[in-house]
């Protein structure tokens, strides 16, 4: 039978309780005595089967043999149990990795989006689909499509950037690695928050967005429309936020019309933790717990998550009364069981629980965790200090996150979210105590300090001084730090935030800043250290732009690192002492202090200035640092710029290219960025629009051709009718190193007729190395 004839027959035979049961989840803990799976409790809280189970791995202790082994007694209970025996999803977070213990943790997103680099995004996301599928999980809550703009934001690390373009290839990368091209051998990724979460008043989490449609379609869904079109998305999550009045949870517009009828979405929904809820309890949008399960399912959501919170008893009970429409319940728990279908749920429910250690954290998969954490470092500044020798007779490491591994890892690792976690699913006696040793005890890895004492020679004295908190008023260790630095040849002075949820916290969720200096007394940390030592470099462990105007005066070198994972440490060494060439390039412009927020790359001509003087009355309105910065150890030459031909027609493409050449005495690798403007017709359009990018490695002497093949459909816009179309007209093209490092300006036209783009056939620009 084809999969909707086994829908409709299945459909057919369910009461309204399994069919409601089907369209939400239950937190794993709910069916664990003494982390072992429970029948007991599974027969109380799950009579009637379940749509999904929150986090089998993720909010709890199980090693990954201890999950896959609960995962199968769960499936067990569920077919042999239950009525119609409808096995269940199982969902986990990989926002940096698969977020269980015993799972590789890879940088944090920001980090990643600096690498400017699909492929290795598609490499990770494979790793993370092995360890998903060996513990029998089905859908990961990732990646993040955010276009973040706004540094306030707490969740700024767990997203690709400021741009949309470089969103939308990150997500596809992601995407196409974690599903793969068949998705009953993949892991279901869900593209969150939909839509337009990084933008909200004052920066705060969960706080209203005023986006206008054009913005909305051209900016921030854009990134949506290309995983779920090119990448073919298999579920959305809704944000918590609302727009222009309307709950993201509740938004018809945004779920049904836009994504499914106009893009063709065929997945699944998934409701942000209790976002259902907060219809009433958040957005007072409704006045009962029933009618928010109503109207969401009305806008097009399709499962309640994490818990059963609105799709309870009372709402079942009111459906059999009649007082909500049960074909909104039919539409969504079809789409739930079609999807248990694709995955092969039916036919396979059970995993295979040997050789599941060989997959976790192995050789190949640490190997590459450093190899994403050393593409995506970026060197802000370096006045011919860096790289440092490994001979040198003394050096001082200094500050809140040299000598920490858990401040070196993003909001949503496991060891950083378990820490929150314990408060709401765990129970005290299993909470994880000292988060340092809790680390260390379930990953492998080291602090940044440990690492340089490795990597130096055995003559090397090397020194280590607090100096403060992440996040104090506290300056009791600046006197032990100064004197650590004093007699160095060299201080590496380690600063930055520390990721996750709790109040403690600097970056992440509901972290969100009202200024971005370096939180606490760090920045006059730094003061005083270069004070009696000017041979410092600062490294930055961080998940959002920091206002560094002093420190960038005034230190040798700056060092971003962002959150860099288990393997970070290593990859920090690698830099500072020159065994690795950092290449990666800002995702996100930095401010200069916190007033200038938004400051981004794409405004509009009437953006970036204050007219008619320009400036603000303290500042320049520029960037300090501008999106696609950062340097090398090495210098490259740009030269013999090429556009193709002078015109091209509706149905044609153009190759654009450029040679880049090595001209330094370090092997390294390049970001060759290609940005457009193409004016219209009454509709305003972006000063820059990044369409091509390409990471190119290149030994000393060596030099190699950039080839972008451009095509009409990158210039589609919403004009004043909002019709998506491609007009004729003059591109003007910049091939640069940096949003601002512009090196060759040209044009070329468009000619023909107005063409309507509704469908595009290009997303992405083709780019290749010759």
């Amino acid at each position: 039978m084809s999969v909707e004839k086994k829908v409709n027959d299945l459909l057919q035979k369910m009461t309204i309780e399994e069919k409601v049961y089907q369209l939400t989840s239950i937190l794993i803990q709910d069916i664990l005595e003494n982390d072992k799976f429970s029948p007991q409790k599974a027969k109380e809280k799950i009579p009637h089967g379940i749509g999904q189970i929150t986090r089998l791995a993720g909010a709890s202790n199980l090693s990954p043999q201890e999950a896959a082994k609960t995962a199968n007694e769960i499936q067990k209970f569920l077919i042999e149990n239950t009525r119609l025996g409808i096995p269940a999803m199982i969902h986990e977070e990989s926002c940096s990795g698969f977020m269980a213990k015993g799972a590789t943790v890879f940088p944090q997103s920001i980090g990643v989006a600096c690498t400017f680099d699909n492929e290795i995004v598609e490499e990770l996301a494979k790793v993370i689909r092995t360890q998903m599928k060996a513990v029998g999980a089905h859908q990961a809550l990732a990646p993040l499509i955010d276009v973040a703009r706004d540094a306030r934001w707490g969740r700024v690390e767990e997203t690709f950037g400021e741009d949309p373009y470089l969103v939308a290839n990150m997500a596809v990368s992601y995407v196409k690695g974690l599903q793969g091209d068949d998705i009953k051998k993949g892991i279901v990724a869900t593209g969150k928050h939909f839509v337009g979460y990084a933008m909200s008043e004052g920066g705060m989490n969960w706080a209203p967005v005023h986006i206008p449609e054009r913005e909305l379609r051209e900016v921030y869904l854009y990134p949506f429309e290309v995983a779920v079109k090119v990448a073919g998305l298999k579920s959305i999550m809704p944000a918590y936020h609302e727009i222009d009045g309307i709950p993201c949870h509740a938004n018809r517009k945004l779920l049904t019309d836009i994504a499914r009828n106009e893009w063709g979405f065929d997945g699944i929904y998934v409701s942000d933790y209790s976002g259902v809820r907060n219809l009433l309890d958040y957005h007072k949008s409704v006045k009962t717990y029933e009618e928010a399960a109503a109207l969401s399912l009305w806008a097009g959501l399709d499962i309640e998550l994490p818990k059963i919170e609105c799709f309870t008893e009372e709402f079942i009970k009111a459906l059999k009364e009649g007082k909500f429409d049960m074909t909104l319940v039919d539409a969504a728990v079809k789409r739930v069981l079609e999807m248990k279908f694709r995955l092969g749920l039916f036919d396979n429910p059970y995993i295979k629980t040997d050789g599941i250690v060989e997959l976790f954290d192995n050789k190949e998969q640490r190997q590459l965790s450093r190899r994403v954490a050393q593409e995506s470092m970026v060197l802000l500044k370096n006045d011919n200090f860096l790289p440092l020798s490994k001979d040198s007779k003394k050096i001082a490491v200094i500050g809140p996150n040299a000598n920490s591994v858990r401040n070196l890892l993003g909001d949503y690792s496991y060891p950083a979210h378990i820490a929150t976690l314990e408060m709401f699913f765990i129970k005290e006696d299993k909470g994880v105590g000292n988060e340092e040793e809790f680390v260390r005890n379930v990953i492998n890895m080291k602090s940044i300090f440990e690492a340089i004492k490795d990597k130096v020679s055995s003559n090397t004295e090397v020194v280590y001084a607090k100096g403060c908190d992440v996040n104090s008023q506290d300056r009791s260790g600046f006197e032990e730090a100064k004197k650590a630095a004093a007699d160095a040849d060299a201080v590496i002075l380690v600063v930055g935030d520390k990721a996750g949820l709790r109040l403690d916290c600097t970056s992440g969720e509901s972290r969100d800043r009202a200024s971005l200096r370096l939180p606490g007394v760090q920045e006059d940390l730094v003061k005083e250290i270069v004070s009696v030592n000017p041979n410092t470099v600062v490294v930055l462990v961080n998940g959002r732009p920091v206002a560094l105007d002093w420190i960038m005066e005034n230190v040798k070198a700056v060092l971003e690192a962002w959150f860099p994972g288990e393997e970070g440490a290593n990859a920090v060494a690698d830099v500072l002492f020159g065994d690795y060439n950092p290449g990666g390039k800002l995702a996100i412009s930095f401010p200069r202090d916190v007033g200038q927020v938004p400051v981004y790359y794409g405004h509009k001509p009437s953006g970036g200035k204050s007219c008619w003087h320009g400036d603000y009355v303290e500042m320049s309105t520029k960037p300090l640092l501008p999106f696609g910065y950062g340097l090398s150890y090495t210098t490259f030459e740009y030269k013999n710029f090429a556009i193709e031909k002078e015109k091209i027609g509706m149905d044609e493409s153009i190759k654009i290219s450029v040679e880049i050449e090595n001209t330094g005495k370090y092997e390294g690798d390049e970001i060759v960025q290609l940005y457009t403007r193409k004016e219209e017709y009454l509709v305003t359009r972006p000063v820059k629009e990044l369409k091509g990018y390409k990471r190119v490695h290149l030994k000393p002497g060596e030099k190699k051709k950039v080839v972008f093949e451009l095509y009409p459909d990158l210039f589609a816009f919403y004009d004043y009718d909002m019709n998506r179309v491609v007009t004729p007209g003059v591109v003007e093209v910049m091939i640069g190193a940096s949003s601002e490092d512009i090196k060759f300006t040209g044009t070329f036209e468009i000619v023909g007729s107005k063409k309507d783009a509704k469908e595009l056939k290009h997303y992405f620009s083709k780019v290749w190395c010759e």
